[in-house]
């Protein structure tokens, strides 16, 4: 079964135009038609950091919902990251992994159609990074063929950055993420293991994805690999 996957930097629903939003982010979830839509920033900064993105709001919106991976019960993500699935679809297994860093970063973990999909939001920095590189496929494991990373992977390079995954896992720049008003960085990718196949991939461009966040949404087609 292919799924259709996007990834997704919202900025808590903050758009270029300082509006708080989360409607217009929906909308543009929404018309990409997802199967899972991994979030990025869901959260808000101050207090309990409640969820940007209402679970009403999302039923109605969408025709997604929350996998459950809050620890507060005004939340929907850990560390700002997010999973909504498709109604009808199957949560498998689902989990929370906090990553290595100055700051507090997290990945969560969700199984779909034997797919294992991980949504996080690296560090600033490059070692950082590195580090939540490393914890991220030690956590996979022997899953790691049947694994697709997803978020907002925060490099500039086109070349560089991903060597603690170079051995396991493909990395996927759909196209320049960042920043909406003028994209030239590609700070949002993929990467894949060897029993997951892209069929397509994209950057989200225009419309209501050009003003409801800094980032512009990415998406890709995957399906287990041909043995």
């Amino acid at each position: 079964m292919a799924l259709r996957i996007v990834s997704y930097n919202i900025r808590k629903a903050v758009g270029l135009d300082w509006r708080r939003s989360p409607a217009r982010v929906l909308r543009v979830i929404d018309e990409l038609d997802p199967d899972v839509a991994v979030l990025q920033e869901a959260d808000k900064r101050l207090g309990a950091r409640p969820t940007a993105l209402p679970r009403e709001m999302i039923a109605r919106e969408t025709a997604l919902r929350p996998v459950d991976l809050s620890l507060g019960a005004g939340g929907i993500g850990w560390h700002g990251n997010a999973v909504l699935v498709r109604k009808d679809l199957a949560v498998q297994a689902r989990m929370r992994l906090s990553l290595p860093g100055l700051e507090p970063r997290g990945a969560v973990l969700v199984r779909v159609e034997g797919l294992w999909i991980v949504g996080t939001h690296l560090g600033l920095l490059r070692r950082w990074r590195h580090l939540q590189m490393a914890t991220i496929l030690r956590h996979l494991g022997p899953v790691a063929d049947q694994a697709l990373v997803a978020g907002d992977f925060n490099e500039w390079s086109a070349m560089r950055g991903f060597e603690p995954w170079q051995d396991s896992l493909h990395v996927v720049a759909p196209g320049p993420s960042f920043h909406a008003s003028r994209p030239t960085a590609p700070l949002d990718r993929f990467a894949h293991g060897a029993g997951v196949r892209l069929l397509d991939h994209g950057v989200a461009r225009g419309g209501l994805a050009a003003m409801a966040s800094d980032h512009l949404p990415i998406w890709a087609e995957v399906e287990p690999a041909a043995d």
